[in-house]
């Protein structure tokens, strides 16, 4: 392990951290990721001009990321003299690090609207988690974003700061989500953005691959009866025509695992876009963001489940 700990210390602390996410949700004051996030927009704000922005924008992204994880990582190792604030301070940099339930509190009220035939309340609630124009969204856009958004950030809010976590305890787990969390700033392809925030895009590719790939795994083994099969081949056959090289997998195989269809037409900046459809089955309902919701927390669990599994055979 590049943290230190032990495969038995490593996955009760993977337990623990996902436990605190699941009772305690999000920091409501005084998080570290709106800390960071502040911190970013403000970097952000004085390079991202003038010439050379590929350059500014990895300047900027080293700027931002590295003296803090520089920061926990010594911080880690010092409190190793003092093994439970060590132990601690791991649980807790996984807890900062994850958005388990963070899912459910932002997408779950927009089942409710919906349900409840809030149409204009529904687009308010869903255009905080997605970057799609959703202003004339009927009910299935908003039902399909939400089921998308759900399926996408299961990986990049909870699967790859345990992937992470796993490999290099929780200074890696704050790491991957402090890139995440640039990614989702400075990766888009706008004029504004489309230089200053390609280092922070690739390097957020990098991160995720192999923690997308496990995540669409995990949905293709928890899907319903007779959906294995379904995401197996959504994932592989629909996957590469979409155009994040890490989000088509997840989502491809998460769609054929719930058996509902996703993609197709949305509207970024004013402009239609036609994206690759991914599933296979009728259109995304609201109840589809519930079921969405549930297959990411089982997913989760199962991650925990195997990472204890493991710990007892390796200690028998």
């Amino acid at each position: 392990m590049l943290s230190g700990l032990s495969a038995v210390q490593v996955a009760w602390l993977l337990a623990a951290g996902v436990a605190l996410d699941l009772l305690l949700g999000e920091a409501r004051r005084w998080h570290p990721l709106v800390g960071f996030g502040r911190m970013a927009a403000f970097i952000e704000m004085r390079l991202n001009h003038g010439r050379w922005l590929l350059l500014r924008g990895g300047f900027g992204w080293m700027l931002a990321v590295l003296p803090a994880s520089m920061l926990v990582w010594w911080l880690a190792a010092l409190l190793e003299l003092a093994e439970p604030a060590g132990l601690a301070l791991h649980a807790l940099l996984l807890y900062f690090s994850l958005g388990l339930r963070s899912l459910r509190e932002h997408t779950l009220p927009i089942f409710r609207a919906l349900q409840d035939g809030d149409l204009p309340g529904a687009r308010v609630l869903t255009s905080r988690i997605v970057s799609r124009d959703t202003a004339h969204e009927d009910a299935a856009g908003l039902a399909r974003a939400g089921a998308e958004s759900l399926l996408e950030n299961g990986n990049d809010a909870v699967f790859g700061a345990l992937f992470w976590f796993l490999l290099a305890g929780g200074p890696g787990a704050l790491l991957f989500r402090l890139a995440n969390t640039l990614d989702a700033m400075w990766g888009y392809r706008t004029q504004r953005y489309n230089l200053f925030g390609r280092v922070a895009a690739r390097i957020d590719d990098v991160l995720n691959y192999l923690p997308a790939r496990l995540t669409a795994l995990s949905y293709v083994l928890l899907a319903p009866r007779g959906g294995h099969l379904r995401a197996w081949r959504c994932w592989r056959l629909q996957a590469p025509a979409w155009s994040s090289p890490n989000a088509g997998p997840v989502m491809a195989s998460g769609a054929g695992a719930l058996g509902i269809a996703l993609g197709g037409a949305a509207t970024y900046d004013g402009e239609r876009e036609q994206r690759p459809l991914l599933g296979k089955g009728a259109a995304a309902t609201p109840f589809d963001i519930v079921r969405a919701w549930r297959l990411v927390l089982h997913a989760a669990l199962l991650w925990v489940v195997l990472a204890l599994a493991i710990e007892g055979l390796s200690y028998a």
